[in-house]
Parts: C-alpha cells; sequence; structure tokens
C-alpha cells in the first residue's frame, strides 16, 4: 500500500484501477498528487494552479536618466 508523501496516510490506490497521469487526492490531508507510474506506484505532488501565474512581468522604468 501507498502512504501519501505528506501526511502519510494509507491511500487506498488498486494498481490496475489507474493509470499514469491520473490525479488522486488524499483523503486526510487534501492534496492532490499525480499518478508518475503505476508498477510500483509513484506519486508527484500536483502544484496549484494559478500559483505559477503570480509572477508576471515587472515593468521598469528606464526614463530615470
Amino acid at each position: 500500500m501507498i502512504s501519501c508523501p505528506e501526511c502519510e496516510t494509507d491511500l487506498d490506490i488498486d494498481e490496475d484501477a489507474v493509470d499514469e497521469g491520473e490525479v488522486v487526492s488524499c483523503p486526510e490531508c487534501g492534496n492532490d498528487y499525480e499518478i508518475i507510474t503505476v508498477s510500483p506506484i509513484e506519486l508527484k505532488q500536483v502544484e496549484e494552479e494559478g500559483y505559477e501565474d503570480d509572477e508576471e512581468e515587472v515593468e521598469t522604468d528606464e526614463d530615470d536618466e
């Protein structure tokens, strides 16, 4: 059985019932994980969407000469 990397709760994931690329959630801490491989099951935490877009281009004022 695989455990949540964050809170170590046992995740009931059947290797035969999931595919690579699927996203599963931990019922205890609520984190989402993408299944990287199914045999053995390896998980990668899904990044929160929207946080990457927060780094917008910073405008510089080059008229200060």
